[in-house]
């Protein structure tokens, strides 16, 4: 065979090879319109026309509805105004219960987008967990979703589960601002969830910091993979390469303590008791009431013998009870007599001289 024919067998073994597909993308067809400058995380705007027609309301009425707590009912009296200014505008009507502590929202006739119901949802969903009015209002906007994370019941230990969740808050909230820098997402810790406002990406990276510090696992190496991962965007050569060899790979240790000297020689007795032969028969408790001749007495005897053994246990307690109450009883010892000094006045002159001067 000559070079030329086997420079072209190679090249057609080497096309063969490119045209098998991937196990995964074996049934995959070529999307024409699926083009790599077209954006898949933007979000088209709703158009309330259809072929130059306005869409037509609604058939029925739908409603979500969600409870708040007690200290947030005097904030929500001062901001439902605008709430309901707010949501009238995209045809959402809303009302507040402070009976029941409830608010409510739902569609009327004017409702024309049949996501914005989702929106409003999401709203008071946020004013319930303490997130103020000005930047709960940002979630009408198409760009932005929110995820509430519940982290209460993820530790059963109390004071394990708030020191957790002041690490993620960081010293003077600087971890959680480090967060919201990093992600582009508004994330307020209140009780017992998360709240985060933000883009889809974001709001994902959000999510698993949060778990992760839950699982004792700190923020800050989430923080850093980020960093670096903005950095490595920067580059467009890096596009479509995989970043596994630029970021940080952390291995939890557990240093293992030494074993204890006790145990160490167990092992070692154990080690020098192996043997091929198996353990000696151990005798039956019968075998032991025989030698012990407990075997051949009635049941009378032995209930005698047993009732024996109480008393005799009996005894010994009471002659220990006799012996510490009578320590009560016992004089304690006394040292030496200690004859009192003579009084010396303030002037240096005992009491006798004073009585002979009084008397002269």
């Amino acid at each position: 065979m000559s070079d030329s024919e086997r420079d072209e067998t190679a090249t057609k073994n080497e096309q063969e090879q490119e045209q098998v597909p991937n196990k995964n993308k074996r049934y995959r067809k070529d999307k024409p319109w699926d083009t790599d400058d077209i954006d898949k995380w933007a979000i088209q705007p709703f158009d309330y026309e259809t072929d130059g027609k306005l869409i037509q309301p609604f058939l029925e009425e739908s409603s979500f509805a969600t409870l708040f707590p007690k200290y947030r009912e005097n904030y929500l009296k001062e901001v439902w105004p605008g709430v309901t200014q707010a949501l009238d505008k995209h045809g959402i009507a809303c009302t507040l219960d402070l009976i029941e502590g409830s608010m409510t929202v739902k569609t009327t006739r004017k409702t024309r987008d049949p996501y914005i119901l989702f929106k409003a949802r999401d709203l008071i969903k946020l004013l319930s967990r303490s997130v103020p009015f000005t930047q709960s209002l940002k979630i009408l906007q198409d760009d932005t979703a929110c995820d509430i994370i519940k982290i209460g019941n993820l530790l059963r230990n109390k004071e394990r589960f708030v020191k957790r969740r002041q690490r993620l808050m960081g010293p003077q909230g600087n971890t959680l601002k480090a967060i919201e820098l990093l992600t582009n997402c508004y994330v307020l810790v209140q009780g017992n969830t998360v709240s985060a406002m933000g883009p889809h990406k974001g709001l994902k990276e959000v999510r698993k910091i949060v778990l992760d510090c839950m699982k004792n696992i700190h923020p800050i190496y989430h923080i850093k993979e980020l960093m670096i991962k903005r950095e490595l965007a920067k580059d467009p050569k890096l596009a479509k390469e995989s970043w596994d060899r630029f970021l940080p790979s952390f291995k939890k240790r557990n240093a293992k303590s030494a074993p204890k000297p006790v145990l160490k020689a167990k092992k070692q007795k154990k080690a020098k008791a192996n043997t091929p032969f198996p353990p000696p028969q151990q005798p039956r408790k019968v075998d032991l009431a025989i030698e012990s001749g407990e075997y051949f007495l009635s049941k009378s005897q032995i209930a005698a013998r047993e009732m024996e053994k109480k008393k005799e246990v009996q005894r010994e307690n009471k002659e220990k009870r006799r012996g510490e109450r009578e320590k009560d009883f016992i004089a304690p010892e006394e040292g030496p007599a200690v004859r009192p000094s003579k009084r010396v006045s303030t002037d240096g002159e005992d009491g006798g001289q004073k009585k002979k001067k009084a008397k002269a």
